[in-house]
């Protein structure tokens, strides 16, 4: 299987589950506490293992962008920075899944130029 193929059924799946949270009953911030400690960490694997394009993570991330704003009740005016930033006075404390994606690539690369492991 072609990992182009793996990023679409990556973009489906958040897609599914960001539906699938936002129908629970639960209030934003726990639909939120969803988001960051159950739903991003599932993503995080596939990126870590395939060739995912990085336009592939921006789209989950507009995703997971517009599905925040609601659960928050956010304007979509408001700029991403708000959520993201780690140093405001007001922090939301939320993790930026391209953000996540550039770490682990540079992790792994890392990881695979330091070996002993031929």
């Amino acid at each position: 299987m072609k990992d182009t193929r793996r990023g679409a059924e990556t973009l489906e799946f958040a897609s599914e589950s960001l539906l699938a949270i936002s129908k629970c009953g639960l209030q934003g911030k726990f639909k939120i506490w969803c988001l960051q400690f159950m739903l991003i960490p599932k993503l995080l694997w596939p990126f870590l293992v395939y060739n995912i394009y990085s336009t592939t993570v921006e789209a989950i991330e507009a995703k997971i962008n517009k599905f925040t704003r609601k659960w928050l009740g956010v304007p979509p005016g408001r700029s991403d920075v708000a959520m993201y930033c780690q140093k405001a006075k007001l922090k939301l404390l939320m993790k930026s899944i391209l953000e996540e994606y550039k770490c682990g690539k540079a992790r792994l690369l890392t990881m695979l130029e330091e070996s002993d492991d031929p």
